[in-house]
């Protein structure tokens, strides 16, 4: 998440529904598990024969080649703009949502709806008409409105076609990846078979509170809802030397103890503030891309040195607090260098490959030179473009804001993370999200995300001086239902994972 402001907040999240890019007419998508399976074409809708809002109109100059029926319509620059489809569903069950867009200058995202809820975005990823599709949305028999509405805005749109969506294959729930380092430690392979055997039936509460599980965070919930989440996120950002240099101090790491200590589970993202020769604004953003000069592709290809060390300095920084919660057996589920296809902060502003080069050098140092046995990497470039390889990934993350009160599965985004960035089975994980899901529909989507994690502030407080639940963008209701769902895990349901029976199937 975007840590502290809001300037890029609520979804330049790659992962907000995102278009799956190449769903297109009947074809045979057959797979393990599944038996042949001939995607149906339900309906083709143009666009130029829909109801529009706002500015949206038919194009005066029909430019880009590749559109189907009479035209296409364009205009999404407002809030009010929007192209909508009255569509008729056969029966009920799950379908594929596949809108033909084009953008205008370059990758854009909008929102998408039925009957007026919102339930994702698709993404415009050139300038030519492509097919970006939500998967497997749920739908009743009968007349329903699926509506385009701006987001980024500043898109062609061209058709919506409704297809018939692929069987889910039951195999991407059976884990069989070993952890990749095989020098894990006894409480990192203990923790890792827990969350290998409850994976598929259960899901793991989580939330992000960088004042521990007695913070705001955790007692709001808390109050609301009698329970603790199972899972405590936190952020090493202030361990970082150039934040240090400007006085700020850190207590992630004494926070993890002890809700380790408490029979919790813990993980760790970074927000990796630039090294201060590189910093261009106000220091405490600076890890993001807009506040640093920082290039590196040139530090990574050797044309940086003096960049190239100062980084090893700022891990190094970083090793010594995972070598204290080491030293004090706490795992970790290990989430560094995330969002990375997003661009916005530094260690994706330079494309994959220099990414992927940093990603796995820190994977080196961290387990080769330090020794470090405790971590379990959860790998968050949200693009497959960006996997570093599956000998050094464990889990699998994808962060979600889709919105405001927004409760569907996200399944279109789950069913991207399983099955088209590893090519083995992984768990995969909702690493960040703004609202939390209705497990009912995860379960019933066959979305078994293996653990959500809500960030903070005012995704779940009020503001910063009350202990008061924030309902902006999860209600108060549904924060209920999710904590008391019998599918959903709070710290008193987990076991004693300081005991916890490591699977024999596990090298």
């Amino acid at each position: 998440m975007r840590n502290g402001k809001r300037a890029l907040s609520l979804g330049l999240a790659a992962a907000l529904g995102i278009a799956c890019v190449g769903c297109g007419e009947s074809r045979n998508t057959g797979g393990s598990g599944s038996g042949d399976f001939t995607q149906e074409v339900i309906g083709v809708y143009e666009a130029e024969e829909a109801v529009w809002s706002g500015n949206v109109e038919i194009a005066g100059s029909l430019s880009v080649q590749g559109y189907s029926g009479t035209g296409y319509v364009e205009g999404f620059e407002t809030d009010a703009d929007a192209c909508s489809f009255k569509v008729t569903i056969p029966e009920s069950g799950f379908y594929d949502l596949n809108f033909v867009i084009a953008g205008i200058g370059g990758e854009k995202h909008n929102y998408v709806s039925v009957d007026g809820e919102q339930i994702g975005t698709v993404g415009a990823l050139t300038s030519e008409f492509s097919d970006a599709c939500l998967n497997r949305i749920y739908i009743e028999a009968g007349e329903h409105e699926i509506s385009l509405s701006k987001y980024w805005g500043w898109i062609y749109l061209d058709c919506l076609k409704v297809l018939s969506s692929k069987p889910i294959d039951e195999g991407i729930y059976e884990v069989t990846a070993d952890l990749c380092n095989p020098n894990a430690s006894d409480e990192t392979k203990r923790l890792y078979s827990y969350l290998c055997d409850i994976y598929g039936d259960k899901i793991l509460s989580g939330q992000f509170c960088d004042t521990g599980q007695y913070g705001k965070e955790f007692q709001i919930i808390k109050k609301a809802t009698g329970e603790v989440p199972a899972v405590l996120g936190l952020d090493f950002i202030e361990y970082t030397p150039s934040r240090v240099e400007n006085g700020s101090t850190g207590h992630a790491t004494e926070l993890a103890i002890d809700f380790w200590e408490s029979g919790g589970i813990v993980t760790f993202c970074w927000h990796w503030n630039a090294p201060s020769p590189y910093l261009t604004g106000q220091w405490y953003s600076g890890f993001y891309a807009d506040y640093t000069n920082i290039n590196l592709a040139e530090i990574m290809n050797g044309e940086d040195p003096e960049g190239y060390e100062l980084l090893m300095q700022d891990i190094d920084a970083i090793a010594k607090q995972l070598l204290i919660l080491e030293e004090n057996g706490v795992p970790v589920l290990w989430r560094p260098l995330h969002e990375a296809s997003g661009g916005w902060f530094w260690w994706g502003a330079s494309g994959p490959e220099a990414y992927k080069q940093l990603y796995i050098l820190l994977y080196d140092k961290l387990t080769n030179e330090y020794g470090l046995d405790n971590l379990i990497w959860v790998w968050n470039g949200q693009d497959a473009e960006w996997y570093p390889g599956d000998e050094y990934v464990d889990i699998i993350g994808e962060d979600i804001y889709p919105g405001e009160r927004v409760y569907n599965s996200q399944a279109d985004a789950y069913l991207n993370a399983a099955t088209n960035y590893s090519t083995e089975t992984k768990l995969v994980y909702m690493t960040e999200n703004g609202c939390i899901f209705d497990p009912e529909l995860a379960v019933r989507d066959g979305a078994m995300w293996g653990m959500w994690c809500t960030w903070g502030g005012e995704f779940v407080a009020k503001n910063t001086t009350i202990f008061a639940l924030s309902e902006q963008y999860t209600e108060e209701s549904m924060l209920q239902k999710a904590y008391e769902d019998e599918n959903v895990l709070s710290l008193e349901d987990l076991p004693d994972l300081t005991t916890y029976e490591i699977r024999k199937d596990f090298k």
